[in-house]
């Protein structure tokens, strides 16, 4: 219950801070054009069943390439869903991070009023050691072979 509470907490958060920005109108901001509503599924790739707490990290991608400064970090629910509204047309890096899972970066180039992207994320894969013994490994001609008794 407690960690549902901390999922809403956040996405309510997450989406009042442009709100609270956009309250003075003393200051003339840019017209940033189109904006499109994003929906994030985050799954398991091994059986597809959803991540919860995952962490989605958006950040707009300049025309030339480079991340702009800032970005807005979301958390998946429990069916491993994270939605966002007011994402302005133009690149997206995308980086998605999850306890015992690799995290995964991509970059979509938001075109529509309303995206959904499936995200899969695998386990991290086993590390290889020039100090084991592997299958299909010849003998090293160089070491010392077992004395035979």
């Amino acid at each position: 219950m407690c960690a549902m509470k901390t999922v809403i907490l956040t996405l309510i958060l997450a989406m009042s801070v442009p709100a609270l920005a956009s309250k003075d109108k003393s200051k003339k901001e840019p017209d940033t054009g189109p904006v499109a509503a994003l929906n994030f599924v985050v799954l398991k790739d091994a059986n597809s069943k959803p991540i919860h707490n995952a962490v989605v990290v958006l950040h707009l991608v300049s025309d030339n390439g480079k991340q702009e400064k800032g970005g807005l970090e979301l958390k998946t629910d429990l069916d491993g869903h994270a939605n966002y509204d007011g994402i302005p047309y133009g690149k997206l890096r995308v980086q998605v991070l999850a306890t015992g899972f690799q995290t995964y970066g991509g970059d979509y180039d938001v075109n529509q009023p309303s995206m959904d992207i499936k995200i899969s994320l695998k386990r991290p894969g086993g590390q290889y050691s020039v100090y084991e013994n592997h299958p299909g490994d010849k003998p090293d001609p160089n070491s010392n072979p077992k004395p035979q008794p």
